[in-house]
């Protein structure tokens, strides 16, 4: 999909760590915990559980702090997965890596993303856009067809005869207003926050995250008909819910700038460089089993994996959804991180013969021209008609001659039945089936997880009920690196001042980027 800030974010979490198949004689466990005791107590070390976006991004930022002020720390990052990523990771039509890859979740970022951004191009990573062949989209209710778009002056005219003047220009002045203070963040002046009801009112977001999208718009002066069709059609697709339960800052990042991009080869590939260039050392198929805490030591915590290896950190960065991650931490830190609720996301990746969808399945006439995107919205089901049988399914490309890819977002398994009456019957060559727990349920909510746990542990997806993407994982993972620095280290990325939960939100907001700094980006820059 190519009308949000991105898919976001990531799952992940923890598995077996590598074991030989026979014990070794020569060590018991306690001394082989004794030499390793030894060894991490030489050199302060910080570790990182999780290497998606949060992860990688962490450990980078430290690395700037190592190159820019001398800090003398090292990094471990564990994750479950056999591959760094977390969400972002694809899957090859047919198995067959000469084909081009399609993105699995985590699938885009746009220029307004700026560390994404500056991350492919410091990387030296290849851009490409997501430009529908025809750029035709429509809206399905499940029961019918109710508006397409094609990107031609007419279908401007189209917009204004179905919806009004006033509702699409109020709708693109919220989420201008939105955009403008989220590019604050990037700023020299942006915060360091442990708060984020604290940011939320410094950035004045506060009604924003305190309100649905339907209900924010809706004082805005926004049509019900445009915010139930054109802005659900957003948020089903980009978050796998509707705006009468999706809160209204997520649902202005799901109508945020146009232009989407994605990294060939995959987007996961920027993750691994801020993982190559932060010089850490990562511990994949590696479960975190525990984190405890050390008293009177300079290595406050102790985290244990679930092979029963245990190491002593000076810091802990959870960068990993915390209730599906199976960590266990003490009965006084646990219950902290209140539970999150994630949507039971389902992807259907399919390689057909058929250039189009059948026209029949969404009542048009045979040999109908069928939108290459088509997007859904809960309306017909909230008049009491029948419920879109997906969230969206669009044309993806080329796989090779007389081939196209095509993906599907639904909250139940797509069947082949369905497949043959989408698609003309035995068009469909390859299918890929993929379920997870994609991103976080966003309702309405005036408070969020923290963010310090405790001196020395922070929790980056503390940031996810805020906003769920990519790039604000990697913005809450600078923050929290910050805090960490300041806290353990008394050292920083660049410095920035802290919005804390003791004197509340900082009595000036940040002024909005100045144009002759737009390239800027805190932490890249200082």
């Amino acid at each position: 999909m190519k009308c949000s800030i991105n898919f976001c974010f990531l799952l992940v979490g923890a598995s077996y760590a590598f074991q030989l198949p026979f014990s070794v004689p020569f060590f018991t466990k306690q001394q082989v915990t004794t030499v390793e005791d030894s060894i991490v107590d030489a050199t302060p070390r910080i570790a990182i559980i999780g290497a998606g976006a949060g992860g990688s991004s962490a450990a980078f930022w430290i690395s700037k702090a190592k190159e820019r002020f001398g800090v003398d720390v090292e990094v471990d990052v564990f994750d479950l997965e056999s591959y760094i990523g977390g969400r972002s990771t694809t899957v090859y039509p047919y198995h067959d890596h000469s084909l081009p890859e399609i993105e699995l979740g985590a699938s885009i970022f746009v220029k307004v993303n700026k560390n994404m951004w500056r991350a492919s191009e410091e990387f030296n990573l290849t851009r490409r856009d997501f430009h529908e062949e025809e750029g035709s989209m429509g809206i399905w209710d499940g029961q019918q067809l109710l508006f397409t778009i094609g990107g031609s002056w007419w279908d401007t005219l189209k917009v204004i005869w179905r919806y009004g003047v006033l509702s699409p220009k109020r709708t693109k002045d919220v989420v201008s207003a939105m955009m403008q203070k989220f590019l604050t963040l990037y700023t020299p002046e942006a915060p360091t926050w442990d708060n984020l009801s604290h940011l939320a009112e410094e950035l004045g977001w506060t009604d924003l995250v305190n309100q649905t999208t339907d209900q924010f718009l809706q004082a805005a002066g926004v049509s019900s008909k445009f915010t139930h069709e054109l802005v659900e059609a957003a948020t089903r697709v980009n978050y796998g819910q509707n705006v009468d339960a999706i809160h209204a800052l997520e649902g202005a990042c799901s109508m945020a700038d146009s232009g989407a991009v994605g990294i060939k080869g995959g987007n996961f590939l920027i993750f691994e460089q801020f993982l190559k260039r932060s010089g850490a050392k990562v511990h994949l198929n590696t479960t975190v089993a525990s984190i405890t805490h050390r008293s009177a030591s300079s290595h406050d915590w102790t985290i244990q994996t679930k092979s029963g290896e245990t190491k002593h950190y000076k810091g802990v960065i959870i960068a990993t959804p915390f209730h599906t991650s199976g960590i266990k931490l003490s009965p006084s830190l646990g219950p902290k991180i209140p539970p999150q609720p994630y949507v039971h996301l389902h992807v259907t990746i399919l390689v057909t013969n058929s250039s189009s969808f059948d026209p029949t399945y969404f009542g048009l006439a045979p040999g109908t021209h069928v939108p290459k995107m088509m997007l859904t919205t809960a309306e017909g089901e909230r008049q009491g008609g029948p419920a879109p049988e997906f969230n969206s399914i669009s044309y993806h490309g080329v796989v090779r001659e007389g081939e196209w890819a095509v993906k599907i977002f639904s909250d139940h398994r797509i069947e082949d039945e369905l497949l043959e009456r989408v698609l003309p019957q035995n068009s469909v060559r390859w299918v890929y089936r993929k379920e997870w727990y994609s991103y976080p349920k966003l309702p309405p909510t005036d408070t969020f997880p923290p963010i310090k746990l405790d001196t020395g542990l922070y929790y980056v997806n503390a940031f996810e009920p805020f906003i769920s993407t990519m790039e604000t994982e990697i913005i809450a993972a600078r923050n929290v690196v910050q805090l960490l620095l300041s806290d353990k280290f008394a050292s920083s990325i660049c410095g920035p001042r802290i919005s804390s939960s003791e004197t509340g939100p900082a009595a000036e907001p940040p002024a909005p980027p100045n144009k002759a700094d737009e390239d800027f980006v805190l932490g890249w820059d200082c």
